[in-house]
């Protein structure tokens, strides 16, 4: 379950495979077919994410036989709001359930500071949250963290 749209889970699922396959010594190329059959994915959903990611830094890319992409940075430095970004804002995601003139024009919906808190949670929780997270390790210390989600809202007064 996410807040934002297939395009940008595609980009997710896409650069989680390049964090399983990568390596600080060269990783291996994967192309959008190869993504896109590993990860159940439409290959032109694929190939449209893994060429705006290549434009905005996140990936290089090579053509031809043998060619295919690789991360452009080290997973530890590619955060999921790196990846999400240029998808999708979280924040034109995350809209007032009662329409257009109320929360920001007029009184706060009943739903106003849960959303608001739950789109901070988010926005935390994919900033700080990077693609090593994917990475298989050869010691694991434990299971990766999971940041959990309070949607119950702010605490009420009594």
């Amino acid at each position: 379950m996410t807040p934002y749209g297939k395009v940008a889970q595609a980009a997710i699922a896409s650069m989680s495979l390049l964090a399983e396959r990568y390596s600080p010594k060269g990783g291996v190329r994967l192309n959008s077919r190869e993504i896109a059959q590993q990860r159940k994915l439409s290959q032109a959903i694929v190939a449209k994410v893994l060429t705006t990611l290549s434009q905005v830094g996140l990936v290089m890319g090579a053509p031809g036989p043998g060619g295919g992409y690789w991360l452009a940075k080290d997973p530890n430095e590619i955060s999921l709001l790196d990846v999400v970004s240029p998808f999708d804002r979280l924040e034109e995601t995350l809209v007032c359930p009662f329409g257009e003139g109320w929360c920001g024009t007029g009184p706060q919906c009943p739903l106003h500071e849960q959303l608001d808190g739950f789109r901070q949670q988010v926005s935390t929780f994919l900033a700080e949250t990077t693609l090593a997270c994917f990475q298989k390790r050869e010691n694991p210390v434990g299971p990766p963290r999971i940041v959990p989600f309070d949607l119950s809202g702010p605490p009420t007064k009594t």
